[in-house]
């Protein structure tokens, strides 16, 4: 059940109370007695349980992760393209 968030806009009291989603909202203050009930929005609470979100859900099909890749064909980048250029030859003319 989720769980709702009131402010009384007489009194200024805030509560929160665990409702159905089909419960209706509640309108009358428990402090002052009157009908000035409000719902507040409040940000959700999300929590991530388990090995990992990127771990199991995004996971490259060779097993290694996506910046041990990037950082592997950079090096046999920087590699290849040393090994390609012939070596300076010093000409003394």
């Amino acid at each position: 059940m989720p769980v709702y968030t009131y402010r009384c806009e007489s009194c200024g009291v805030q509560f929160e109370r665990h409702q159905s989603f089909t419960d209706a909202p509640l309108k009358t203050c428990p402090e002052c007695r009157k009908k000035a009930l409000k719902k507040v929005i409040t940000p959700t609470k999300i929590i991530f349980k388990g090995s990992g979100f990127y771990a199991t859900d995004h996971k490259s099909p060779s097993g290694e992760s996506s910046s041990k890749k990037k950082s592997s064909t950079k090096e046999k980048t920087e590699s290849t393209s040393t090994e390609s250029k012939p070596a300076s030859t010093e000409k003394s003319e």
